[in-house]
């Protein structure tokens, strides 16, 4: 039997899109035009739901002109990824620039030093072999999570072997350059343009420190972090996203193999993670969560514990720099 508090937490993110929409909208126009003081803005698309609900709001608040997307694919990306960015340039008659940044990211060594690291636990590892880096279960156990690389030989055989903490610093480091890279790119248009950058992260990754400091979570607006990405669903399907899009399951796109977030960094797929998250905040117990998201309030506890974990282990992510002085701010009146 369903209780009353269960049906209300089931029901708790829906939202009013159109409402969100215009209240988003015309926050996007006083940040860029009179707080930032910018023409327009970029948005790096992906082809997924994160980036192009960003995008079609930029693009219905600020119009066609002001709005420019960026493709920034490299040799691991999934051809997935171009596809659906040019479907959702084409459905808002968006204007796009492709910048394949896999030519910058071998001249830094990204790929060589990330395959140096894996070799550290899987030395046959070599040209022509895919990776992608895996979580264990976090859901059924209380044991500390450690990550395994998971490797596929031309042959399609797989090898997985548990990252000790010197190779899996090595990996994140170098895979790490792609987020990097990618925004130097993006503010490259924005002063080629004299534009803001927009920067993508729902509130799950925003709370959870779901990317790269100085790569990813550099960004001059964030206009869809405070929503949840079950509320970002509900936007895409009224702002018209295209539904192959909309269908898309979420991707890190990061790896050579095809890796779920789930896989990669969240105990649940977004949706439970999204109510986990809600009913975290707002001081729910895991006895009232459990029925609703079909699972034992002890896993529900574990999934509590990886929240409160993964902000403390991400809280550095969010700093700003941390000045040795505080320095009087300036007034807005008297900068020149």
């Amino acid at each position: 039997m369903t209780s009353a508090s269960s049906v209300c937490l089931a029901d708790v993110l829906k939202i009013d899109a159109a409402a969100v929409s215009a209240s988003i909208e015309s926050k996007i126009r006083e940040i860029v035009l009179q707080q930032l003081n910018r023409r327009g803005v970029i948005v790096a698309i992906s082809g997924g739901i994160d980036s192009s609900v960003v995008a079609a709001l930029c693009f219905r608040a600020l119009g066609t002109a002001r709005v420019l997307g960026l493709m920034l694919p490299e040799d691991d990306s999934s051809p997935d990824s171009l596809h659906f960015a040019n479907l959702l340039a084409q459905s808002l008659g968006l204007r796009t620039y492709v910048e394949n940044i896999g030519g910058i990211l071998t001249a830094a060594g990204c790929y060589q030093r990330r395959d140096e690291a894996i070799r550290k636990v899987i030395p046959e590892y070599t040209e022509g072999y895919k990776c992608k880096i895996v979580l264990p279960d976090q859901l059924n156990t209380s044991a500390y999570p450690i990550f395994s690389v998971v490797v596929e030989s031309p042959m399609g055989e797989r090898t997985k072997a548990r990252l000790t903490l010197e190779p899996y610093l090595g990996v994140i480091a170098a895979t790490n350059f792609k987020q990097r890279t990618r925004k130097m790119m993006e503010y490259y248009y924005a002063d080629l343009f004299n534009f803001a950058v927009a920067g993508t992260p729902n509130r799950l990754e925003y709370d959870q420190g779901f990317f790269v400091k100085n790569g990813d979570g550099a960004a001059d607006l964030k206009p869809i972090a405070h929503l949840y990405k079950t509320q970002v669903y509900q936007l895409a399907a009224y702002l018209g996203i295209p539904n192959e899009i909309r269908k898309r399951p979420p991707t890190t796109d990061t790896y050579p193999l095809d890796q779920s977030q789930e896989e990669f960094y969240f105990p649940l797929p977004y949706d439970r993670m999204d109510l986990c998250l809600y009913a975290k905040n707002h001081g729910l117990q895991p006895e009232e969560v459990a029925p609703v998201i079909e699972l034992t309030a002890e896993q529900v506890a574990r999934v509590y514990r990886v929240i409160d974990a993964t902000r403390n282990a991400t809280r550095y992510l969010h700093r700003m720099p941390i000045l040795c002085e505080e320095i009087p701010e300036i007034p807005d009146d008297s900068r020149v």
